[in-house]
């Protein structure tokens, strides 16, 4: 009779604890995505020594927040030259003279998890005596990296965007298009963003814009593409 009471007992008790009677496990959830405020994009910086600044992420669970600050050489972030950390939402980094970087914050909670990435900035740090600077590489409007156009689609207008820090200079473009990886040049000598082409359906497309400023100084940009169904 006791041990048929004690086993009543524990089938209650794991009854209470799977119908939420027990404690409830808090989920681990990621810190928010932070807003890149300085350097602002496209930016000249005449020092190679930077105060970096950003939004504060926020964490549901108030856990610790840390800061990763990637750079790259890339404005796809495609290969990362230099990482810094910081424990808060600011921070004085010195970097090479004459570069062009592309910068972003990854906010990471103290139990290791990364929230959202935030979006990419661009700004050039001046060489010694330097004069004039390469363009930026072009930034991407439509379509989109790897997109998917609807079939049936017979023409598409590439856009891009073009900046340069000397913001004096005129830009024109060298729009490369083609169903190969490494696309051929369509047109130079664009001073528009944005360039129409003809497409087919069931095909995978390749295109890429060149900068090239009023010195001469050129930008190669990275190969995108997308498909037609």
């Amino acid at each position: 009779m006791i041990k048929a009471i004690k086993t009543i007992a524990l089938f209650s008790f794991a009854l209470f604890i799977s119908c939420g009677g027990g404690s409830k496990v808090l989920v681990n959830e990621a810190p928010t995505k932070v807003s890149l405020v300085y350097p602002t994009q496209n930016l000249l910086c005449i020092d190679n020594i930077i105060s970096f600044d950003w939004s504060d992420a926020t964490d549901a669970n108030n856990d610790n927040i840390s800061y990763k600050i990637d750079f790259s050489d890339t404005r796809s972030m495609s290969s990362i030259t230099k990482t810094e950390t910081a424990s808060a939402s600011t921070k004085t980094i010195s970097l090479n003279r004459g570069v062009a970087y592309y910068w972003r914050i990854t906010a990471i909670d103290s139990k290791g998890k990364s929230g959202e990435v935030s979006s990419v900035n661009a700004f050039y740090t001046k060489g010694t005596g330097e004069t004039n600077t390469a363009p930026f590489t072009a930034e991407i409007v439509s379509p989109v990296d790897e997109d998917s156009l609807e079939a049936g689609t017979v023409s598409v207008d590439l856009k891009w965007k073009g900046a340069d820090s000397n913001t004096d200079d005129t830009l024109k473009y060298e729009v490369y298009f083609g169903e190969t990886t490494n696309p051929v040049l369509l047109q130079n000598d664009v001073d528009v963003l944005v360039k129409n082409v003809i497409v087919e359906s069931g095909k995978t497309y390749y295109w890429k814009i060149n900068t090239i400023d009023n010195s001469g100084a050129k930008s190669i940009g990275q190969v995108w593409s997308f498909n037609v169904n």
